[in-house]
């Protein structure tokens, strides 16, 4: 399988994710349940948009729905709020702590990750940072390295990563 095809192949959809996410949020201010209204204020769409996504959430058994149209993640939905809280952590951890992204920009970045990274390279990504950020001299050592050399290139053709041309120059280019 090509690897651009593997992006379906996530649990859930972005948009699916957010939603599960506001049912969370808003579920904590109410005892678990969210209203309708509050998710759709959360994620700034209309109840409409938000009872069509529901169905589908529904069905797929993340949440349940009362009769005064109330919903609360099921088990399983929460268990997806949890594993994305968790890689939105990872990521953001790593913008934020070891690579020094604004704090802003950090969370833009790591909520659009979230969703995509597997459990399995979230995971050792924050063993990673869990290492760069502790009090082990390497780390620190490492990370002041890093710092240090942030900017500059040595060149494409000496580069292992760049190889034949300057991508540290074609990102910057990409501003």
């Amino acid at each position: 399988m090509e690897t651009w095809k593997k992006f379906d192949a996530n649990e859930v959809s972005h948009s699916v994710a957010h939603h599960l996410m506001a049912i969370h949020e808003a579920g904590r201010e109410y005892g678990g349940w969210a209203r309708v209204t509050d998710i759709a204020r959360r994620l700034g769409i209309t109840r409409g948009s938000v009872s069509i996504n529901l169905r589908n959430i529904k069905a797929r058994g993340l949440a349940d729905v009362d009769g005064h149209r109330q919903v609360k993640l099921s088990a399983q939905g929460l268990k997806i709020v949890r594993a994305i809280l968790g890689r939105r952590a990872a990521v953001k951890a790593f913008l934020r702590d070891a690579i020094r992204v604004p704090e802003e920009q950090a969370e833009v970045d790591s909520c659009k990750v979230e969703h995509l990274i597997s459990p399995a390279s979230a995971g050792k990504l924050f063993h990673f940072v869990k290492f760069l950020t502790s009090d082990d001299p390497a780390a620190r050592q490492a990370l002041r390295r890093f710092r240090k050399l942030e900017d500059k290139c040595a060149g494409a053709k000496s580069c292992p990563i760049c190889k034949e041309r300057c991508l540290l120059q074609e990102l910057s280019l990409a501003k």
